[in-house]
């Protein structure tokens, strides 16, 4: 039984070094480059005396920097990916949560981290590091140490007060999830992924470790790609792509630019979304153009570790229908729990809680943030046992299939990120010009509308917040307003809003 990541990387190196683990399409990684590589960096953490301490590591999607991330655990250490597509202010936030000892970039980051250096953090190139010897004896004994409570991670999602929240979470959960979603999926040797994901969000987890645990190869589909649908199915052809796990938006900017009637996926056998509905139009297409391949609906929040439900898709749906999220993996239970923390009864709705291994360790350095969804399990009053409110609304259907109803509050589910518009609201009120925002959100056309009071026109806001928020969290719609409609209790009337909206 393994109890730490790095178990599979030493396993798999004894018997596939010169495969191909990691590619870009342009530059790549056996595995026994990632082994050497990894165990140099590791080397080079440890002699500087880092030892269970957050590491940044600031550096453009590449094998190289899934490399880094593994050298960063060998050391006893975990990482915390941050991206240069981070707006400033967010990548500032992170750094002064986790106050790292040390930065790794590489040359497409290099001058945005020399910002980063102060006295108690240094930053590293890994172009530097890289090259550092393999010590196998200081590097065991980190590993002897080692249990599977550690920390492997720190990922950073959306928070209502603007601050971002880093969610922390240790190999028993990374592993258990690698094994169960493996086995959902039918991963193997000859599975050859194409990674969608940023490397700073922990959808990346589906085919980073699972590529070790197996041998196969992950090829990081280069972003530019996604906005070209031709071009990125030839990308999968070309590499013979045979398993993909993205996000719906993803698959539906293929589908809905008829990019099928021109080129088709020749490989691909699995195909696994989330993190949004999937459009049952968008969704018969895929399904129409590939007949014989397996599709599967997973659900899960960052703070139950990547997924932790699925569904294959078994049956014909109609336009209008959800596709259900299905079961939980193994390991783990969905509990639904209604406001007075009850069970739901059969039919009823509940939001959804997680229990089990694939709950994460809280928010890093966050407390107050983390009492108040990594909850006492209100079913079990005999013993300590947490689980994590998601905030999400469902319901069991007639099938005894899980179906996801919404949100419990007003975060969003957008462009494939888990946003909360309280976050938007904050940044945009950071702002001199600003008196007053509040964000809605259009499900139907998938939009952000942004509503404010201050000094500044719409459109010059709209210019102004492309270099403070990501892309996935930019209004799709700005409106000024003299004054912002109130309800009785002195709270921004969204109801109101909404109205506005809809009459606009």
């Amino acid at each position: 039984m393994h109890n730490n990541v790095i178990d599979y990387l030493n396993d798999i190196v004894r018997i596939k070094p010169d495969k191909v683990a990691y590619s870009d399409g342009t530059k790549a990684m056996t595995f026994a480059d990632v082994y050497a590589i990894s165990g140099g960096i590791g080397t080079y953490i440890a002699g500087r005396g880092f030892y269970r301490r957050p590491i940044v590591v600031f550096m453009s999607k590449s094998p190289a920097e899934v490399t880094t991330f593994l050298g960063v655990v060998s050391a006893g250490c975990y990482y915390v990916p941050i991206d240069e597509e981070m707006p400033s202010e967010r990548i500032r936030l992170i750094l002064d949560n986790v106050s790292s000892p040390l930065v790794i970039y590489d040359d497409t980051t290099a001058q945005i981290a020399m910002g980063f250096k102060k006295d108690d953090t240094d930053v590293i190139s890994y172009e530097e590091i890289c090259r550092t010897t393999r010590n196998d004896s200081v590097l065991e004994a980190i590993h002897d140490k080692a249990i599977d409570t550690d920390p492997i991670y720190i990922v950073f999602t959306s928070g209502s007060t603007g601050v971002p929240k880093g969610v922390a979470a240790c190999h028993r959960s990374v592993i258990d999830y690698i094994e169960q979603l493996s086995e959902v999926l039918g991963f193997n040797e000859d599975t050859v992924f194409g990674n969608q994901s940023p490397l700073y969000f922990d959808a990346c987890l589906k085919e980073l470790y699972p590529t070790l645990k197996f041998g196969a190869t992950d090829y990081l589909i280069p972003k530019q790609l996604f906005s070209t649908p031709y071009k990125l199915i030839e990308f999968l052809n070309d590499h013979k792509i045979n398993t993909i796990c993205w996000v719906v938006s993803a698959l539906t900017m293929v589908s809905a630019f008829d990019t099928f009637d021109d080129i088709r996926p020749e490989y691909l056998h699995t195909i696994a979304f989330g993190s949004e509905v999937f459009p049952i139009k968008q969704f018969k297409i895929w399904r129409e153009t590939l007949p014989d391949a397996t599709f599967t609906n997973l659900y899960g929040p960052t703070e139950g570790t990547g997924m932790c439900c699925y569904y294959r898709v078994s049956r014909d749906f109609e336009d209008g229908d959800s596709i259900p999220i299905g079961r939980p993996f193994d390991n783990r239970e969905i509990l639904l729990i209604k406001d007075d923390d009850t069970e739901a009864k059969e039919g009823e709705e509940g939001e959804i809680c997680i229990r089990g291994t694939s709950v994460t360790l809280g928010y890093y350095n966050d407390p107050e943030r983390t009492a108040a969804v990594f909850t006492q399990n209100p079913l079990n009053s005999s013993y300590p046992e947490i689980i994590y409110r998601t905030g999400d609304i469902g319901r069991y259907n007639e099938l005894g299939e899980l179906i996801y109803i919404s949100r419990k509050d007003y975060q969003i589910k957008h462009m494939g990120h888990r946003v909360e518009l309280g976050e938007i609201e904050a940044d945009v009120d950071a702002l001199d010009v600003i008196k007053m925002s509040a964000c809605i959100y259009d499900n139907d056309k998938k939009l952000i509308i942004l509503y404010y009071i201050g000094d500044i026109e719409a459109a010059d806001l709209s210019r102004l917040l492309k270099d403070k928020l990501p892309r996935y969290m930019l209004p799709g719609r700005t409106y000024k307003l003299e004054s912002m409609p109130f309800t009785g209790n002195g709270k921004i009337d969204r109801v109101t809003l909404k109205k506005m909206y809809k009459e606009a």
